[in-house]
């Protein structure tokens, strides 16, 4: 629809940024809900030997789609400021109260005698027996992350544009690399503890010692995420520079005009 008293031009421009703004942020939220659900339900064994020795490499399958949910932020947060990123992150936070929210109900509607009132969960026969063991897991797993996501995605926000700021807008490939570095070993390093702390929802192997198998998670969920944030840098800049032209944004210009409000 036209709107009197805006130019053509800008009205081109403005149609593409939300447009690009809306796919990034829902791609943001799609990642995020996958990864909630899926979350601890599948631990990947990535292990491998090097001479004689077995070194230990195990994540969760959630994690494949986490450093997604990264570069959209960062991409927001150069392309639209650290206003609109923290606007998504709050959203992915109320996304993962209402996946919760979904699990509780779908789980109380009739019929639930058939339920074991210990443990909550029906016979293993029963035709919705995986409903309610994805239920237990991504209750446990996504009452966990809410807290790990909420400090993670805040602080790679705060971090990128610190960057940002220390650097005067230069070095993107530094704020994109060293926002993502630290919010993922919050996150990594919450996530885990408080997945087995609280939520009891991570099962240690028989005979090993848990805090050697939780460092072991917790350091090879972060190691994927980092090398995965190493590999997203070269897309990163090609889409900034893209989108920066295809959206008529100085990602430069727009910082400064940011820091005097």
């Amino acid at each position: 629809m036209f709107e009197p008293n805006i130019p053509l031009e800008d009205l081109k421009y403005k149609k593409r940024r939300e447009t690009v703004f809306i796919v990034l942020a829902g791609l943001f939220l799609g990642s995020l809900a996958m990864l909630n659900i899926l979350g601890i339900s599948r631990l990947i064994d990535l292990s491998f030997t090097i001479g004689t020795k077995v070194i230990p490499f195990k994540i969760f399958i959630g994690v494949l789609a986490y450093p997604i949910t990264f570069l959209c932020t960062d991409f927001i947060c150069e392309l639209y400021g650290k206003r609109r990123a923290n606007i998504v992150v709050w959203v992915g936070l109320i996304l993962n109260a209402w996946v919760l929210f979904i699990l509780w109900l779908g789980s109380v509607l009739p019929p639930t005698n058939h339920l074991n009132p210990e443990t909550g969960m029906p016979p293993i026969e029963a035709t919705d027996w995986v409903y309610f063991k994805i239920k237990m897991l991504t209750f446990g797993a996504t009452a966990a992350s809410m807290i790990a996501y909420l400090t993670a995605q805040f602080v790679d926000v705060s971090v990128f544009h610190f960057l940002k700021k220390l650097t005067n807008g230069k070095m993107l490939w530094l704020r994109n690399n060293g926002s993502t570095f630290t919010s993922q070993m919050v996150d990594s390093i919450a996530v885990v503890s408080i997945t087995y702390l609280y939520a009891n929802a991570i099962e240690i192997p028989e005979g090993a010692l848990v805090l050697n198998y939780l460092i072991m998670l917790i350091l090879s969920n972060y190691i994927f995420k980092m090398a995965a944030a190493l590999v997203d840098t070269i897309p990163f800049y090609i889409g900034v520079h893209y989108l920066s032209n295809y959206l008529n944004i100085n990602p430069l210009a727009q910082y400064k005009s940011e820091e005097k409000k």
